[in-house]
């Protein structure tokens, strides 16, 4: 485990299943993790952990309410050493998104994280350690049936952050992206029915994994980029995705004999 004792970390949508992996694996690796999220369940949920873990109602869209996380933040924990922005919006109907959502979506997928990355510009640059982690998605590299705002954003997400990594290096701040693979979460729970084993059984075929994956192991790759273990890696792109992105469009079979048979 890497050692992150005495650094904080911000965690924006913090609040969600996936991020409960990202807040423990913070937290085993000895951060102080503030969560902002839009939800205030995520109150209970830093109150789950104890007192490593603290709760700020975050609208990531509003530069107001990102100041006030950031201000907390440093009143707390006298600085901020890491920035996790996981914070994401699914709305996206393909084809048939009306511009409003389009310009909703990428406020909050894309916008959001260079907002949040700016206001916390000042500490990340004192702490001799700062490290930004933008979650992005193996949606980002692949066209993906009726779906075009999710994958679009996430696409921008990682060329924002090759951005950022170029800009921030002079002030001593990684940055990269985490592409996820499909990782068990709320929207998963909910469409499946709260059915891990039917979920891990979609999503064979398309993962060398075999199943989905769970968010404590996208959360240990977070914690591994946020580290100094990590002090050569900034400006890539880093997939946790159980080898769907390695797979391609044959996926685990073997398709020349076919042509035989």
């Amino acid at each position: 485990m890497p050692d992150l004792t005495g650094r904080t970390a911000i965690v924006t949508g913090g609040a969600t299943l996936l991020a409960h992996g990202v807040v423990t694996a913070l937290t085993d690796a000895g951060a102080n993790v503030v969560i902002a999220d839009l939800d205030p369940e995520g109150k209970a949920v830093a109150d789950a952990f104890g007192g490593e873990v603290s709760f700020v109602l975050t609208d990531v869209t509003a530069d107001e309410s990102i100041a006030d996380l950031v201000r907390t933040t440093v009143e707390r924990h006298g600085g901020i050493d890491i920035v996790v922005n996981l914070a994401a919006t699914y709305l996206d109907a393909g084809f048939d998104t009306p511009r409003a959502d389009w310009l909703t979506a990428l406020d909050v997928n894309v916008v959001s994280m260079v907002e949040v990355v700016r206001h916390a510009h000042p500490y990340l640059k004192a702490s001799g350690h700062g490290a930004v982690v933008n979650f992005t998605s193996i949606s980002s590299k692949v066209a993906q049936t009726g779906r075009w705002v999710y994958p679009a954003s996430k696409a921008a997400i990682a060329q924002l952050t090759r951005s950022m990594a170029m800009d921030l290096a002079g002030d001593g701040i990684r940055v990269n992206s985490l592409s996820p693979g499909w990782t068990w979460s709320k929207i998963m729970a909910d469409l499946s029915g709260d059915d891990r084993e039917k979920t891990d059984r979609v999503a064979a075929p398309f993962h060398l994994t075999g199943r989905v994956g769970d968010g404590c192991e996208v959360g240990r790759v977070v914690a591994f980029l946020a580290s100094d273990d990590a002090s050569v890696v900034t400006g890539a792109d880093w997939a946790a995705d159980g080898g769907y992105s390695a797979m391609g469009p044959e996926q685990a079979v073997l398709t020349i004999p076919q042509l035989s048979a």
